[in-house]
């Protein structure tokens, strides 16, 4: 399957992120939290290296890319328009190629990759989010609850919350449970920042706490 490449227009992405922004407004407003508690990261896995320019046209200030070499391409165009993370699945051999770009990495959930980041993130000021699978999916990534207190006391660096992908829901309310299961295992562990919620179901992650939205398609189309 080929695919997707977002072909981008400013003022289409200007006008979807002006909305973004207001529905997370107004999901904040409803669990009794301030909009400027939750930032927009726009996921730009499939917006080609000439198209990053727009997103800064449109107001974007946050980027996320999930493959390193990509990453490392496009964030070296656009160094200083943008603040960067890395999302995506991190293998172990990509640590070092990522980190010098990233102020936070939301993917680190084996301990290949914590040993890398001993190897290479002295003084390097990341971050990072532990994956956790509050599902229990097998297909996906991520440690599991019950695991999360002696993965982060083996985390070599800053540990400062948690991400998750939850399923494929039918509806957003389904994956509300997930949410919150996140948010009540970060608060146990007193971790500030939850990167969830994506296209399909974010103004629910916000009711649930989200402190990172991963949007991608919604602003692009």
């Amino acid at each position: 399957m080929a695919q997707l490449i977002y072909d981008l227009d400013v003022d289409r992405v200007r006008a979807n992120v002006e909305e973004a922004r207001e529905r997370i407004a107004v999901a904040a407003g409803l669990a009794g939290r301030a909009p400027d508690e939750v930032q927009l990261l726009a996921a730009v896995k499939y917006v080609p290296l000439e198209s990053i320019g727009v997103l800064a046209e449109a107001g974007l200030t946050l980027l996320g890319e999930n493959r390193a070499q990509d990453l490392e391409a496009k964030a070296g165009a656009y160094e200083r328009r943008f603040t960067w993370d890395f999302i995506g699945h991190l293998q172990s051999r990509k640590v070092k190629q990522v980190l010098p770009w990233v102020r936070l990495i939301h993917s680190v959930s084996s301990d290949s990759v914590l040993e890398q980041l001993a190897k290479h993130a002295g003084g390097s000021g990341v971050e990072v989010l532990v994956e956790v699978n509050v599902a229990g999916e097998a297909s996906k990534s991520g440690i599991a609850p019950a695991e999360l207190a002696a993965f982060v006391e083996r985390c070599p660096v800053p540990v400062v919350g948690l991400m998750t992908m939850p399923p494929l829901a039918a509806r957003p309310e389904d994956n509300r449970r997930h949410f919150a299961a996140l948010r009540e295992l970060a608060e146990r562990h007193g971790l500030r920042e939850l990167s969830m919620g994506t296209s399909q179901d974010y103004e629910v992650a916000v009711e649930e706490g989200a402190t990172i939205v991963r949007l991608g398609s919604t602003l692009y189309v």
